[in-house]
Order: C-alpha cells, then structure tokens, then sequence
C-alpha cells in the first residue's frame, strides 16, 4: 500500500530530510516578525509559548481528526471543555484529590469521544464529508449545553484558579511564573512524545496511517476502520482535555461560558500551516502563534488587535495551503450535500386543478397572516418579531451561496456587520433616505463578499469558510470596536429616517412592516433568479463545473455572481437590522453566531428559501425564549436531528409532504404525474390502486 506523507510516514531521502528541519520555519518566523513589529519583553514570549504548546494539543487533535474523517472538527475545543470543568469542579467544589480527579476528567474525556463517535460521527460514515463538518456545529453546541449545566449538578467552584502541582515560582523580564506555567512545559512535550511514538510504532497507529489514505481500500484488508475513528476520537478529546485543563491553570477558569473563538482559529490556523499532517510544523506553528498573540497583546494592550493579527495569519496561511491540507475539505463533494436538495415546484400537470388552487389560496392567507400576526404583540415582543425577518433575510442569502452556490460561508453575520455599519453611516452622517442606505449597505456587503471570494476561490474546500469564521471574529472585536473605528462608526442612537422621503419608520410596527416587505421582494427576486438561467448557472456549475464549461458557463464567473447577490442581501440585512435595533451590538456579529446561522439555515433547509425562513424561526425563538444553557442545547439537537432524520431540512420534509398529497390526488384524478414519481417507489399508473 503506498503511503502519503502525513504525521506518520517516516520520510527517506534528502527532501524528506529537508521536511523534518524545515518545521521549524513558521516558528522562526513569527519570532522575527514579534521582534520586528511587536517587540516585547522575554517573559512576554515565553508566556505566549506556553500558551502555544497548549494550544498545540487541539491543533493536533484538529489533525488527527481531519486525517481519518477528512472533517474540520468544530467540536474539538467543546470535546475538552466538558471534561476539564468537571475535573475543575470536582477540585474547587467537592475538594477532590487533585490526581483523582484528573484521572476522572481524563476517563470522562475518552468515553465522551468515544461516544460522540458512535453516537453521532458514524451515523455520517458514508455520508459526504461536508455533513459531517456542519455536524460538528451541532455537536459544540451541544456539549457548550452540557458544560453549562455541570456547575449546577456539582456546585459553583469557590476559586477562580487551582492551586498548582509544583511550588515554584519565578520571575522573567517582569512576568511572574507560577508552576501551573510550568507544568505544560512538561506536560505537553510528554502528551506529544506518547502520541507520536503510539501513531509510528504501535499496531493500530499503522492501521490508523492505513485508513487516513483509502477507508475503503483499509476495509477491504480487514482493518476495522470505524473502531480506529472511535480510538482517534478519544485521543482527540484526550488532548482537548489536557489542553483546557492546562489552560485554565494559566489563564483562569470559564465554566458556563463558551470557549473563546480565538482558541479554536488559532489551533485551525496552526493545523492549517501544518497542512494538517505533519505534527512538529503543527507543534511549531501553535508555538509561533501563541508569542505573536501575547506578544500583540502586549505591545497594545487589547485583545481586538490580537483578533486581527491572528485573523490575517489565518487567512494568509489558508490562502498559501491551497494546494494541499485545507483545500481537500469538502472538495468534490457539496455537490452530492443532500441538505441542499430543493424543493420542487407544484407540477404543471396539476397547477390547474380545483384543488390546487383552493390549497394555493389558503396557504397564501396562512402565510400572509403569520407574518402579519406579530402587529398585535407590544413593541418589545414585535422587536424580537422584526430581527427574525432579518434573520430570514440573512437565511437566503446563505440558501444563494452555499445551498446553490455551493461556497460554504461561517462568517456571514460579519459581512451583516460591516455592511450595516455602512448603511449606518449613510443615513446618519450623510443624511441619505433609508432606502438609499439599504442600498448602500446591500452594495457594501456585495463587495466585501466579492473581496473576500476573489482569492478563496482557486483555494478550493472549506478555505472561505474559515476565512469568514476568521473575518467574523476580527469584525466583532475590532472592525466595529468604536475604541478604534468610533470617527467612522455612527455615534449615539441610530435614527430611522423616511424611506423615500415620505414613508415613516419610526414605531417598531412601521419597521416591522419594513422588514415583511423587504423580506417579501427577497424572496420574489431570489425565486425568479432561480427559475431563471442564473439560477440554473448556479446548480449547474455546483453539481459539475467541468460540464457546465462545456455550455459555455464560466465557474469562476458564476461563483462571483452567487458571492455578489449572497453579499448584497447580507448587507441589505444588515442595514435593516442596525435601524430595527438603532444601534451597532457587536454581540450579533460574532463567529459563534455566525456558526448559528449556518446551522439555522441547515435546519431550515440549505435548498429552501422557505425553509431558511423556517430555519430562522426556529433558532432565533428559541434563543429568545429560552435560557442560554437550553438554547444551545435546542440548536444543536435541532441541527443533528435534521442532519440524521431530515437531510433536507425542515423546508424539504414540508415539500415531501406536499409532494405526498399531489400523489394521492394524482391518482385520484387519474394523471400520470412522472416527477412527482421518479425519485420514489409508487406506480405512476393511475390504477396501480386496482392492480394492487
């Protein structure tokens, strides 16, 4: 069997030699850069390389996960976080043996990975491999829920910090080291050391190189290729866990909160340097990234220039990997994603029918009065009401990008963001009509989509998807941080001026009309692009770009046109929503929100425009009406259940019902309806019911 050059193939030769000693390189370059633009003290820097070995062990474990699954684990950083709370409430609230109870954090970190496996990942064996990655958002948020509710079954901790292991204490260039900064030094090349010789020397670690290349081929000589990815998933939430227990020593505990976006980008951005194979660049790059965090931090003071300097280096080091690593992610296979399957239109054999039009008329009133329905709540109610369209009209912009598009964007509230603020400033400071500030910020979003699209897309994979997880994290803490944008941001409250000069839009209720009404165009512009050759274009290129060239469809010029719409309806959601709000929150434009979305979508149906709507109900109720704790939890079973039972989302199974009924009065009336019956068992024969 013919190896690959992954973390586990010993290379021969002088190129191979040439890898082992240039693993070194991103390391020695992020210390120059530090000394160049950063420079900062040596305590500074071996602060942030502590930081870095532990950050390395979930870029390992991200590794490790990607080489057999062929998956971004979005979970990895949660796979630690439950373990290392119980093991932290068990020393501060229950004053347990310190090594007994990380012997339960490390015993409860390998059967949680073994039973996310089984439970969740092998349901996904056979599925593309894109399912499997937006799986992983389910599963975060569902252990974020169980992380939440631990201190309520064990107790409140007495301490921010356990006392650590080794007393010792020492001073460097005026930062104090404790012995919780030491122990990583110790622990993490050990954990490292173990890995590696368990991955080269051991049986399974050969199994496991034989796997990662072909799980077919592996299976067909009688390797047992799902209990490998049950063991690799232990170990992977075995590192999260000594990762973020480590952590915690360092920097504190965070129980009941969600885990910083940072960790996770910088343990991607360092798999990713490492091309997500070779384990001492993967070491090295996390080393690296951690001196430049801290010593950004250092240097200004402030973690939203720490985002963006770790943003950059995370779009840069995507954008040089694109001929290996990350640019495998997804490739090939969106267009096979079955959560982008559409739901088809009424059948023109049956448009005309009695009944039909009766089923058109009532669903029509339905929809028309559920949208309306909300006049009637009082205007704190009909605020929450109004971001719910917007959220829908964020939805579909996803339903164009990725779910026919066939891009896949994590980031899409930031591109909201920014292009709000824009709308913000054209009503405020310029003083421009409402309607000329939806377009302004629809145009900006437009070409922050295209900016951001231009470069990704010879990267191929999951590339823009990281890149806007990144931009969303960077977006949120410094693009609109009035600390360092205020002279451009609009300053105080958001006013609503007229919309076209004579309409009002003052009282929550003109807005929330505002919303519907927008929303509506959306979805009549959106569904005629559909029907029409752009739309075809789209599915065209999504499902085989190399066919599609061959009508003389241009791909890249496709895939620039679904960036631009997706990014103008971005942006018109964006407007809308800081003027629904009359103010620019930072906490809606996060990275962890812009995972919600895509879930939302998913949820709703990726090839639904309806179902996005759905999709945003769902969520943002839930997010609204429930406890923190329980809304993650709601979110993430939502997003699995609909992945495992509804691969179409909520959209498609509402059409297959409908689809059911046409069939039955298809055969009532005798019509042969053949596309209401060429994906499913019944017989098209009007008397299949005698026959039977």
């Amino acid at each position: 069997m013919t190896s690959a050059r992954t973390p586990l193939h010993r290379g021969h030769g002088g190129r191979a030699g040439l890898r082992h000693v240039s693993f070194l390189t991103p390391l020695a370059l992020m210390i120059i850069a530090c000394r160049i633009f950063w420079p900062t003290r040596g305590g500074v820097m071996l602060s942030g390389a502590i930081l870095g070995c532990v950050t390395s062990l979930l870029a390992v474990g991200l590794a490790l996960v990607y080489r057999t699954n062929r998956i971004v684990n979005f979970a990895q950083a949660e796979l630690g976080a439950a373990p290392a709370s119980l093991t932290l409430l068990l020393i501060l609230s229950r004053s347990w043996n310190f090594y007994v109870a990380i012997t339960c954090g490390a015993v409860a970190a390998l059967l949680l990975g073994a039973l996310v496996e089984v439970v969740f990942v092998r349901r996904f064996f056979r599925a593309p491999r894109l399912i499997l990655t937006v799986a992983t958002i389910g599963i975060a948020q569902v252990l974020v829920a169980l992380g939440m509710f631990l201190p309520r079954w064990i107790g409140v901790p007495r301490a921010t910090r356990y006392a650590p292991p080794l007393d010792v204490k020492f001073e460097l260039g005026g930062t104090i080291f404790s012995g919780n900064d030491i122990v990583p030094l110790i622990v993490v090349p050990a954990v490292l050391i173990a890995i590696a010789a368990f991955l080269r020397f051991s049986a399974v670690g050969t199994a496991l190189r034989a796997s990662a290349e072909s799980a077919d081929r592996a299976s067909l000589l009688g390797v047992p290729v799902q209990k490998l990815q049950t063991v690799v998933w232990s170990i992977a939430a075995a590192l999260a866990f000594v990762a973020l227990f480590l952590r915690a020593g360092i920097v504190g505990i965070s129980l009941g909160n969600v885990l910083e976006s940072n960790v996770l980008l910088v343990a991607l951005a360092a798999a990713v340097i490492g091309r997500m194979e070779r384990l001492p660049t993967i070491v090295a790059s996390a080393i690296g990234l951690g001196i430049v965090s801290q010593s950004v931090k250092d240097a200004w003071d402030a973690d939203p220039k720490r985002d963006a300097v770790l943003a950059l280096i995370i779009a840069v080091a995507l954008l040089a990997s694109r001929s290996r690593g990350m640019a495998r992610v997804g490739e090939g296979v969106i267009s096979t994603w079955q959560s982008s399957r559409e739901v088809r239109s009424v059948p023109h054999e049956l448009r005309r029918l009695v009944e039909v039009r009766i089923a058109r008329v009532l669903l029509g009133a339905f929809v028309a009065a559920a949208a309306l329905a909300p006049l009637l709540l009082p205007a704190s109610r009909l605020r929450l009401a109004g971001v719910i369209v917007v959220f829908g009209i964020l939805g579909v912009s996803l339903v164009v990008l990725t779910g026919w598009g066939g891009q896949v964007s994590l980031g899409q509230t930031a591109v909201m963001g920014l292009a709000g603020a824009v709308g913000a400033v054209a009503t405020g400071r310029l003083h421009l009509d409402l309607a000329l500030g939806l377009l302004a910020g629809g145009l900006a979003g437009l070409v922050v989509m295209v900016v951001l699209g231009i470069p990704t897309l010879r990267a191929g994979g999951l590339t823009f998807a990281v890149v806007t997880l990144a931009l969303a994290l960077v977006t949120s803490s410094y693009f609109l941080n009035p600390a360092y944008f205020g002279r451009w941001l609009p300053e105080g409250r958001i006013q609503r001026p007229n919309i076209f000069g004579t309409i009002p839009v003052q009282t929550e209720r003109e807005t929330y009309l505002l919303g519907i009404v927008v929303l509506a165009l959306v979805v009549i512009v959106v569904r005629g692009m559909r029907s029409g050759r752009p739309g075809r274009a789209l599915i065209g290129v999504r499902e085989n770009d190399r066919a599609a060239q061959v009508y003389g469809i241009s791909p890249r010029r496709v895939a620039m046109s679904a960036f631009a719409i997706s990014g103008f309806l971005a942006g018109l959601a964006g407007t809308l929503f800081v003027h629904q709000q009359q103010a620019i929150d930072r906490s809606h434009f996060t990275a962890q929100v812009g995972l919600q979305v895509f879930s939302m979508v998913v949820v709703g149906g990726l090839g639904s425009i309806s179902g996005a709507v759905l999709g945003a109900v769902y969520i943002r109720s839930v997010q609204y009406f429930l406890p923190s704790e329980w809304s993650f939890l709601a979110t993430g079973a939502g997003l699995l259940v609909v992945l495992i039972l509804l691969p179409g989302g909520l959209g498609a199974a509402l059409g297959d019902v409908r689809d059911a009924a046409l069939r039955r009065l298809a055969r009532r009336r005798g019509i042969r309806v053949p596309s209401l019956v060429a994906d499913t068992r019944v017989d098209p024969s009007p008397d299949a019911d005698q026959r039977s």
